[in-house]
Formats: structure tokens, C-alpha cells, sequence
């Protein structure tokens, strides 16, 4: 057993006189000499004598981060933990060929110096992975660390394995993060530093692998980490994703950003330079004021989002003003500090953010204004306190600091119960639950009003019915209207911050079925659900009355054998359902009679055996229903049925994934499709890695949208490059001009991404074109 071992160790430490060190280079002799006969990683070079160091350097930075929250005999705990681990990982490696080690001593730090956790955090994180993959057990952990610690590395080995070969499984790990995140919320931020670490580290691994794990990121774990305030984390994890899920742009981003640098380094000391000056004469004595540039996946939303180029992203960066000031005067500093920015610059009356008043439910205070700076640039202003700026960063460990003697119920102890709330009532598919917990507490939000004027937050989408249903469920099931702002409107209606409601109500008023595809929180979904449930099950008697009284009349029994028989033979899925089908005739009970009747008892006809096919020599050109295997389709030649999907119409040379779909065989998607992350996160033993064929014999179709100045023979220049010079074909051209400015939408043919972006290329040469970009063409 692990745990007499690890005692062993610990008195030959004790008796011998040796220091870690030593300890671990005996322990590190023995693993590099089982690793030389079986892993052989080239690009992993460090001796035994070199990993040992490196070891020892990774542990003393986790010591001195730790420094300030030492308490007497912690230093000792944290010791005992890590040689725990080191001797239980001693065989490992990670795929980079570094000692495995090393992973669970990044995960600590990152606890410790990025999300504020202390000397608990610390324990639980260098084990995090030994109950699940080495001998150690839950009851070694309780006898060496007590109880508290042993119940959360239960909780983070409960959800350790994430990428799973069942997309449903899957979608149960995510919820039995959500419930161990209203138990102890210590555990999903410990899982959160272990995401962002495997994030920081996947250069390593598969292609498949780097997109089914940067999509789940992308789609739980970073709207987790940004609802728990942990908003550096949340834009580190969106930059990893993207960094492997559309490769190109992100380079792309990144390398205007640096070529970008200087000059932006220039414009922020002079924007910030005036208001410096005004601070420290207004006695602001201790502030810091600073730039920092927009997240490369912000950047890229607000590309797409707005139809712009990088060059025309005005808010690539924003302005940061951290004041030191007491509790009681933060609002009113705050305020001060706003007055004088806005006093240099002329601010944008829409854009101003007022989140002191109405702080987010993640915690996040701040103001945020926009203004018009030098050279006649839009900047971004945020304000906020020292205190304010540690929440921010460290979210929910550093929120809860500052909470400690309050005994007032905050925003996130009402945002836990309402998904402890979520969980208990639910017991739909998985992945449902997975979507509407998406929608309804990873979502940003907005601030309603009652009509007595208390504040109520709801995410963004929400409806009237949504609100009547967070007033009180019998208010929802009732709802037939509402009032927003005094004007009535229906409960379909989507609310916006500040509005005002008042719901009407109807006692003849019921739940129906098309309820569901325009509510958005988990709470109305669960409600409508169960109402919807009671009433098939009233529904539902009728037809097993009727049931009841046909096989009295055919002679058979009414019993759990002839009603088991029945749901097999009209393919339902339950009792309920069975009777539910009856009542409502979709069930013709005259079909019972194909059924044979020995005794009292139904028998299914016996099936006809089908005729079997000689089984097809393999061919080497067949797909395999293997993840890891490589499907490469686009041949003339190709035996491979497949579909370009219409969500985002790949071309030769896209970075691609297939995806098995039910019905359709295989369909190819982009990895930036607006899709993939959740193909990707949901149905991962359905995802398949594919490559394009090089084939020049196949056209696909693709869109291109050009924007220029109106002038004459622009259409000509345009239809002249394309169709003589490149000799492409155009499926179809649409040219509109207004006010001297056109737009141009052509549908064409193309061979692959390398001809594209030559058409492209040779676009913007042409005088007069100011923007050109693809567009995903409708069939």
C-alpha cells in the first residue's frame, strides 16, 4: 500500500538526516532509469541531475508565493504533500516528456498567485491527481490531512475526466462540477488553475485533442471562470482556445498587436500624463494609472461582430485607474476620479458603466466610461479601488475575504441557490441541462425592477414570462402578460436593463409547450416542464383506461408484462408515454392484433432474419469510425459520403473536423465555425479528424463582400480580375451604391483557401477597394 510507503519515506527522511533534496534525487535516479527503456522524447533533453533542480525550483516559488499566509506548522504540511506527490507521480510524464510532477506544482502556484487560495488550496492541489491515478487513496489523504482536505480531492477526482468517449457522460461531469461547486467552491477553482495549466501545456498533444479540449474551455470553463470574477483567467483560457481553434486569425492578431506596441506605449503616456497630474493636485495621494491592451479574442469578437478590420478596432486597449481609499469613501473617490477624466475628455453618454451601484453578481465593481482622446480616438476608462481591483482579479477567493463578519446574504450566495435550486429539479438529458445552465447562470446579466422597486437580476435574453417566474412559480404559471414600463406587452417580451414590470396573471391561464422555445433561465424551463408532465399524466390515466378495457376485451391480462410487450412493440419509451399516445389517438390500438395472444399473454411476432451480405474485403480507403483516425476526403475518386455544412462553408485548405451526424453521414465543419465549441464540447465520440485532399478537379462555392468607392468601371475591373484574369466562376453578383460608397456581394467558385486569399489579395490592389472579406454563402 501507497501510504505505508509514504511513512516509510517520510521516517528515512526523518531518521537519515536527509533534506528534500536528497530524498528526491534518489527518487528521480530510480524514475529517469524506468523511463530510458520505454519513452523516448526527443524534444525533452533535461538529465536527472537537471530535472531534480528544475523540481526543487518550482517547489521553493510555490513556498515563497505562499510566504504571507503561512501560519506555524503549514510549511510542514505543504512539505509533506509535495514529496506525497512527487513519490506518487514519480513514473509519470506528461506528454512533453517533463516530469509529471511539475503539472500539480504549476496548478498550486497558480491557486496561490492567481486566484488568491491559500495553504488548503495548496495541499489539494499538488494531489489533485494522485487519487485517481496512482495507489494513494481518499483514506491516506483523510489519516495524513484530515477530513476537509481528503472531501475536496474527492470532488476534483470526481470531475476529473472532462473529455469523455460518451457525449452524455460528458455532460455529467459538467453537472457534477456545478454540484460541487454549491458544496465547496474551493474545488472548481482548484479545476480551473488544472484547465488553465493543460491549456498553457497543449503544444504537446494531438490536434484532435488540443480542439475537443479548447472547445469545452471555450464553452463551460471560461464562463465559469469569468461568473466566479475571475476575469484574467477567463481571457487567458478564450486566448488558449482560440490560439488552436482558428490558429491563423490569432497569429494574425497577435502580430499587429506587437507591430502596434510602440505606438500604442506613445499614445497611452500622453492620455494618461493630464490626468496624473490633475490626481495628485485633486490629493489623491497613492493611485496607479496604467494601459493595457483588449484580450486577442476581444478584439477578434468585435472583427466579427462589427464587420470591421483590426485597423479600424478603436478600443484596442484600456485605461486602468486604481485608488487607494478607505471602504467608506470608495463610491464618492470613485466618483471624483470619473469627474476629473471626464473634465480632460468629452465622455460618450451611452457607453458609461456604472457597476458601484449595481455591482455584477460575480462581484465586480467599477465604472467604466468611454472617451474622446488626442488625435481624436475613442478610449476606454475603467475606475476602480484597490479592493475593488483584487476582486476583480482573484473573484470569488477575494471576494469572500472581504466578506468575512458580514452575515448579509450577497449576490453570489443567491446565484449558488439558485443553481442548487437548478440541480435538484432537474432531471432532463444532461446536455440539456448543460445548455440551459449556460443560458441561464454563465450569461451576462441585466437589472430589472419590481414595481415596489426592488432589484432583480436575470440573464441577458430574459423575458417577462422569465421574470414572473423568478417572482414565484404559481405567478409564471399563470402569467398572460405583463406591463414593462406601463405599456403592456406580451410575456414573450425581451426586458432590458432598468425596465419596470408588473405581471398580470389569469387563474384559467396554463403552461403550454411553445412556453419553452422563448423562456431562457433554468428555473421557468424546469417549471413549464413539470407542468407540462402533470398534465400528460392526467392525459395519460385516460389512455390507460382505455387500454385497461381493450384487453379486457381481446381476453389478455392487464398487467407489467403485457404492457412491457405493448411499449416494445409501438417503440415507445415508457408506461407513461404508452398511455399518453393512446388518449391522444397517435396510438391505433387496432394494431394489437398483429401481436399473438398464448393464454392471457402478448408475444411480439418473431422478426424476419434478414438475408446477410458477404462482408467487403477491407479497403484501405474506407473511413474508420476512430477519433484518432485521419479521414481525408475531397477526392473525385472518394468512396467517403460527406456534406460541407451551411453554417460555415469550408473550402480546401480551412482547418476542418468532421462530424458524424445522425441521418446526414459525415458533415464537415470549420474549428472557428460559430457551431464547433459546442459539437466539439457535447458530442466528442462523434467528432472525427479529417484533411482536406489535394484536388484541383472540385470548385466550391464561397461568398466574397467587397466595400470601395463608386466609380465607373469598377464593376468591369472587378468581373475582368476574377473571371478573365484568375478564370474563376461567378455564381452570382449583387452591386449596390449609396452616396458615393458600394457594396458588393459575389457568390463564386473557388479550388481552395490558397485561391481565395490570392482573389483577395488582388482585390484590395484594385484602386478604390477599401475592404474585402469572405463571407459563408446560403445555397
Amino acid at each position: 500500500m501507497v501510504f505505508v510507503r509514504w511513512t516509510f519515506l517520510k521516517w528515512f527522511a526523518k531518521v537519515g538526516g536527509f533534506s528534500i533534496s536528497c530524498v528526491l534525487e534518489n527518487l528521480f535516479f530510480v524514475n529517469s532509469h524506468l523511463l530510458d527503456s520505454t519513452i523516448n522524447i526527443p524534444t525533452y533533453t533535461l538529465t536527472p541531475e537537471q530535472e531534480k533542480k528544475e523540481i526543487l525550483r518550482h517547489y521553493r516559488s510555490l513556498l515563497r508565493s505562499l510566504k504571507t499566509k503561512l501560519k506555524k506548522g503549514d510549511k510542514e504540511l505543504v512539505r509533506i504533500a509535495f514529496e506525497m506527490a512527487a513519490e506518487a507521480h514519480q513514473t509519470m510524464r506528461r506528454k512533453s516528456g517533463e516530469p509529471y510532477i511539475l503539472h500539480p506544482l504549476a496548478v498550486a502556484q497558480i491557486c496561490v498567485e492567481e486566484i488568491g487560495l491559500g495553504v488548503r488550496s495548496t495541499i489539494c492541489a499538488l494531489l489533485h491527481d494522485t487519487v485517481e491515478d496512482t495507489d494513494i487513496t481518499l483514506e491516506d489523504i483523510a489519516r495524513e490531512f484530515g477530513n476537509e482536505i481528503a472531501r475536496i480531492i474527492d470532488g476534483l477526482t470526481k470531475i476529473s475526466t472532462v473529455v469523455d468517449a460518451n457525449s452524455t457522460q460528458q455532460a455529467e461531469n459538467f453537472k457534477k462540477i456545478l454540484l460541487t461547486l454549491t458544496d465547496d467552491p474551493r474545488v472548481i477553482l482548484i479545476k480551473l488553475a488544472d484547465r488553465l495549466h493543460n491549456m498553457r501545456t497543449m503544444d504537446s498533444m494531438k490536434r484532435e485533442k488540443q480542439l475537443k479540449i479548447s472547445s469545452e474551455t471555450v464553452y463551460v470553463y471560461a464562463p465559469l471562470a469569468h461568473r466566479l470574477g475571475l476575469y484574467n483567467i477567463k481571457t487567458e483560457m478564450e486566448d488558449l482556445s482560440m490560439k488552436y481553434l482558428e490558429p491563423d486569425t490569432y497569429k494574425e492578431i497577435a502580430r499587429k498587436l506587437s507591430e502596434t506596441k510602440r505606438e500604442r506605449s506613445r499614445y497611452i503616456n500622453e492620455f494618461v500624463k493630464p490626468i496624473k497630474e490633475k490626481l495628485e493636485r485633486a490629493g489623491f495621494q497613492s493611485f496607479e494609472l496604467y494601459g493595457r491592451p483588449k484580450s486577442i479574442h476581444s478584439i477578434s469578437n468585435k472583427i466579427k461582430k462589427k464587420g470591421v478590420t483590426f485597423e479600424e478596432v478603436y478600443d484596442l486597449f484600456a485605461i486602468r485607474i486604481i485608488i487607494d481609499s478607505p471602504h467608506e469613501r470608495e463610491k464618492e473617490d470613485c466618483w471624483k476620479a470619473y469627474s476629473i477624466v471626464t473634465d480632460m475628455y468629452t465622455p460618450s453618454p451611452e457607453r458609461l458603466r456604472d457597476w458601484l451601484s449595481n455591482p455584477k453578481s460575480n462581484g465586480y465593481e467599477a465604472l467604466h466610461t468611454t472617451v474622446m482622446g488626442p488625435q481624436g480616438k475613442w478610449v476606454e476608462v475603467q475606475i476602480r479601488t484597490k479592493r475593488m481591483n483584487e476582486i476583480a482579479e482573484k473573484g470569488l477567493a477575494a471576494h469572500w475575504k472581504y466578506k468575512e463578519g458580514t452575515g448579509d446574504e450577497d449576490r453570489f450566495d443567491k446565484w449558488f441557490h439558485n443553481i442548487r435550486e437548478a440541480l435538484n429539479t432537474q432531471d432532463s438529458s444532461s446536455i440539456d441541462f448543460l445548455q440551459d445552465f449556460k443560458s441561464s447562470f454563465l450569461a451576462e446579466e441585466i437589472y430589472v425592477y419590481t414595481p415596489k422597486g426592488d432589484v432583480k437580476m436575470l440573464p441577458v435574453g430574459a423575458t417577462a414570462l422569465d421574470f414572473a417566474f423568478s417572482v414565484h412559480s404559481d405567478v409564471g404559471s399563470r402569467c398572460i402578460g405583463a406591463k414593462v414600463n406601463h405599456k403592456l406587452v406580451p410575456i414573450a417580451h425581451k426586458l432590458r436593463s432598468g425596465d419596470q414590470i408588473e405581471i398580470i396573471t389569469s387563474s384559467k391561464q396554463k403552461p403550454s409547450e411553445d412556453w419553452l422555445s422563448f423562456v431562457v433561465t433554468a428555473k421557468a424551463r424546469n417549471k413549464i416542464k413539470d407542468a407540462l408532465k402533470e398534465e400528460k399524466r392526467k392525459v395519460a390515466d385516460e389512455g390507460k383506461y382505455v387500454l385497461q378495457r381493450k384487453l379486457e376485451q381481446m381476453g389478455a391480462s392487464y398487467d407489467v408484462q403485457n404492457v412491457d410487450t405493448l411499449i416494445q412493440f409501438f417503440k415507445v419509451p415508457s408506461h407513461l408515454e404508452l398511455y399518453y399516445k393512446i388518449a391522444t389517438k397517435t396510438v391505433d390500438l387496432k394494431e394489437l392484433k398483429e401481436l399473438q395472444l398464448h393464454g392471457d399473454k402478448f408475444e411480439l411476432p418473431k422478426p424476419v432474419k434478414p438475408v446477410l451480405e458477404p462482408k467487403p474485403e477491407y479497403d484501405p480507403n474506407r473511413p474508420s469510425h476512430k477519433d484518432s483516425e485521419l479521414i481525408i476526403f475531397g477526392e473525385s475518386s472518394d468512396r467517403i459520403v460527406y456534406t460541407l455544412a451551411n453554417c460555415c462553408k469550408p473550402i480546401p485548405g480551412d482547418d476542418v473536423f468532421g462530424f458524424v451526424s445522425t441521418g446526414k453521414g459525415l458533415i464537415i465543419h470549420r474549428t472557428s465555425c460559430p457551431n464547433a465549441s459546442r459539437l466539439l464540447s457535447n458530442f466528442g465520440h462523434r467528432v472525427v479528424k479529417t484533411k482536406w485532399a489535394k484536388n484541383k478537379e472540385i470548385s466550391f462555392l464561397t461568398g466574397v463582400k467587397i466595400i470601395g468607392v463608386d466609380d465607373v468601371g469598377v464593376v468591369s475591373k472587378i468581373t475582368n480580375l476574377i473571371s478573365s484574369e484568375m478564370r474563376l466562376n461567378i455564381s452570382a453578383i449583387t452591386i449596390e451604391a449609396k452616396e458615393g460608397v458600394f457594396q458588393g456581394n459575389i457568390k463564386l467558385f473557388v479550388h481552395d483557401k490558397d485561391e481565395l486569399d490570392d482573389l483577395v489579395s488582388r482585390l484590395y490592389k484594385l484602386t478604390g477597394i477599401q475592404k474585402v472579406e469572405r463571407y459563408d454563402t446560403e445555397q
